[in-house]
């Protein structure tokens, strides 16, 4: 990893490819992989092209060859244990238990007795990654898809070993019946002795919601006590034998270049490595305070070229366009905005800006890499295994089949690991030190070092009539990102556009992407626009809405958080906000206490209703809401990166301020159950809706309307 950074980039998985190597696919003798595996029944899927699990398709270029591929997905042991193989990875949000549900509904077996492979290139087929709030609505079902076909095959077996007709069988608890005869057998004693492949169908019906027995309850967490006790390994845990541990002499300022420097007391320490490359310099020691120790001994000087700094960011955004934002950030035009705006009777024109934000995982980025025979092979928190591998193989100038990612667990990520920078240093240090080496970058290096959630700038024009129909609406977005750019409110003449522009600090992918920024800007202006024609903010959203869903979360919110009955009284307010994404549909009320004296704000209950399709776990899915409500505090209210002439100012915890217990409100949370309607993801739209119901309240309480987010980093000035 060279000291400079790379040039900064929007990462948002809607807009770019992250890996423009051929998509890998674990490919197998089907008779070895079964041996290993003690025989059974394996499910594997036959896939003629690169995109075969969820988006992970790359463009495919005229005349290209892709290799046909069998990804295995579940495999029956003849003890009756099932091993499920997902690219997914596990970083706090439960997938692991959500999609054991799905597997164990349709093969009707104990939860329990699944076992998850999760994020391990050699051995789970190929996945774009896991982010955008994906795993739901499209590995749950090719995985209850795999079950089902399993179920399929199991059922044929037992029909011709005891010679009855299939139909006639039912399944249940890891076996399969004859209610005539009253036989039954397990799963495993069925396959003893057996080595059967089962493809998966194209074609396979699943158990509807209705009937579901295990998805839509709240099964606990897997392993939930390991996580409690401790016992449980998170990347940053792994420890092999004869392993170092690395650090990696940072640059003064992002962009800076290595002039000169002296590593001689460092190589003079006992058992201390000490790697050059380019602008790369680290060291691998037996410990990690030798390892502080070594590094902090070398002397470095730094050329850098001036940058700009917070003070100027929304200025230098602004002057800073880089075109249009190509064909699928092309403008969204109806009507006449013109004509809109000319026809109404109220008019508002308003600029909301957006700060850069640090993910601030709880585990900071972590790798382990070892060399054996040529080959790579790392264990580290990623959200894109397959990814990081294809970053791995081109780092070092080797074939992608000789480089294995695996990843245990992760603390946390938010879409900030998609990049394998960790994981390439703790390789290259690897290579030199000739033994594995850790490296897990310290608090400060992943607020500096890993890149941001976007800043942005946001432009918008609305016209109302007196009778609170919106007839007019142009919104244009610069550099925070298209992600529920779009309104989901009827208006008759709209101009909606994303503007790409340069960015001075590197940026990317972040819990929600930027659909946080654009609802921010769009339900304020929403409260903007009803307060100038004086209607209650629920009704005028109502008023100009025809999407069914939408009304729902809204009314569902309103209801739990009394809206109707709310009273306004001096410092004392209340805000509603809402929107789709990602398949979701939220509405989020807020109230709040402001001391005009202090500047203090407080925010006091907040009640978010959620739509999502069928719920597969229902507590599962109140603790991802209850979890974005309370991260959506810091954005709201006190985040953001501070920085200038190229260095963050704010790099530590007791600097860069992150929702405490003393901020979170009383959180009620109402779940849309649509068990007519497939199941979408979760992870991040109920983030989206607490910032603008937050702003809409303090608005409420005190007559300021706050547009920037943060909207009170040191409280509300009197």
């Amino acid at each position: 990893m060279s000291g400079k950074l790379p040039v900064p980039l929007v990462i948002e998985p809607e807009r770019y490819e992250f890996n423009s190597s051929p998509a890998y696919h674990f490919e197998f003798d089907r008779r070895a992989f079964l041996k290993t595996l003690g025989g059974g029944l394996l499910v594997v899927c036959v896939m003629p092209s690169a995109g075969a699990q969820e988006s992970g398709a790359r463009r495919i270029n005229r005349g290209e060859q892709l290799p046909t591929a069998v990804s295995s997905w579940l495999h029956i042991g003849e003890n009756g244990a099932v091993t499920v193989f997902t690219g997914k990875v596990e970083m706090g949000q439960n997938i692991r238990t959500s999609l054991a549900q799905a597997v164990a509904e349709e093969l009707r077996v104990a939860p329990e007795s699944i076992h998850m492979v999760m994020g391990d290139t050699d051995l789970t087929p190929f996945d774009m990654g896991t982010f955008g709030s994906r795993t739901t609505p499209t590995m749950s079902p090719e995985l209850r898809k795999a079950a089902s076909a399993a179920l399929d095959s199991l059922l044929d077996l037992a029909a011709k070993e005891w010679g009855t007709d299939r139909s006639k069988l039912s399944a249940g608890t890891g076996m399969i019946v004859d209610p005539a005869s009253r036989r039954s057998i397990e799963y495993g004693q069925l396959l003893k002795g057996k080595e059967i492949a089962q493809t998966i169908p194209a074609e396979d019906p699943l158990v509807p919601a209705t009937e579901w027995k295990v998805m839509g309850t709240s099964l606990p967490k897997v392993d939930g006590r390991d996580f409690v006790t401790g016992k449980h390994k998170f990347a940053s845990d792994v420890k092999l034998p004869g392993m170092h541990y690395g650090k990696v002499l940072r640059p003064s300022s992002f962009e800076a270049s290595l002039s000169s420097f002296d590593t001689k007391t460092a190589e003079a320490m006992k058992d201390v490595t000490v790697i050059h490359d380019g602008d790369f310099v680290g060291v691998a020691a037996p410990s990690v305070e030798m390892a502080e120790r070594a590094v902090a001994s070398i002397r470095a000087e730094w050329k850098s070229a001036p940058q700009p700094s917070s003070r100027d960011l929304f200025q230098f955004l602004k002057q800073n366009v880089e075109g249009s934002g190509g064909e699928r950030n092309s403008p969204h035009v109806k009507g006449s905005v013109e004509e809109g705006l000319a026809k109404a009777d109220q008019k508002s024109v308003q600029t909301y800006t957006v700060a850069y934000i640090a993910h601030t995982p709880l585990e900071p980025r972590a790798a382990v890499a070892e060399w054996k025979d040529g080959k790579l092979s790392v264990w580290t928190g990623t959200q894109r295994p397959f990814g990081v591998k294809g970053e791995l193989a081109a780092a070092f100038h080797i074939p992608e089949d000789h480089v294995r990612v695996q990843v245990p667990d992760t603390g946390s990520a938010y879409g900030g690991k998609h990049t394998g920078e960790c994981a390439i240093e703790a390789a290259r240090l690897a290579r030199s030190a000739g033994r594995p080496v850790k490296l897990v970058w310290t608090r400060e290096e992943e607020f500096t070092w890993a890149y941001f959630r976007p800043a942005g700038v946001i432009e918008l024009k609305g016209g109302v009539n007196k009778d609170g129909m919106i007839t007019a609406w142009e919104f244009h977005n610069y550099n925070s990102g298209g992600s529920g750019i779009g309104t989901p409110y009827d208006i008759p003449n709209q101009h909606i556009e994303f503007h790409p522009t340069k960015s001075p600090l590197r940026q990317g992918s972040y819990r929600g992407l930027a659909a946080t920024a654009n609802h921010f800007a769009r339900e304020s202006h929403m409260d903007e626009l009803a307060s100038l024609v004086k209607i209650d903010p629920l009704e005028f959203r109502l008023k100009n809405l025809k999407d069914d869903r939408l009304k729902a979360v809204f009314q569902a919110a309103a209801e739990k958080f009394r809206w109707a009955e709310r009273k306004n009284s001096p410092g004392h307010g209340f805000g509603i906000a809402g929107g789709i994404e990602k398949g979701g549909y939220v509405a989020t009320c807020a109230e709040v206490s402001v001391d005009r004296s202090s500047g203090e704000v407080h925010i006091v209950r907040v009640a978010t209703a959620f739509e999502c399709g069928a719920v597969v776990n229902p507590d599962g899915l109140r603790n991802q809401i209850e979890g974005a409500n309370v991260m959506g505090i810091g954005g709201a209210l006190f985040e953001a990166i501070e920085f200038d002439n190229g260095r963050i100012l704010n790099a530590k915890l007791s600097k860069y301020r992150v929702p405490r217990f003393s901020d979170v409100p009383t959180i009620d949370v109402v779940l849309v159950d649509r068990k007519d309607l497939p199941s979408a993801g979760a992870g991040e739209t109920p983030l989206v809706g607490l910032a603008p119901a937050v702003g809409n309240a303090i608005f409420n309480a005190s007559g300021v309307r706050l547009r920037s987010l943060p909207m009170a980093p040191n409280g509300l000035k009197a």
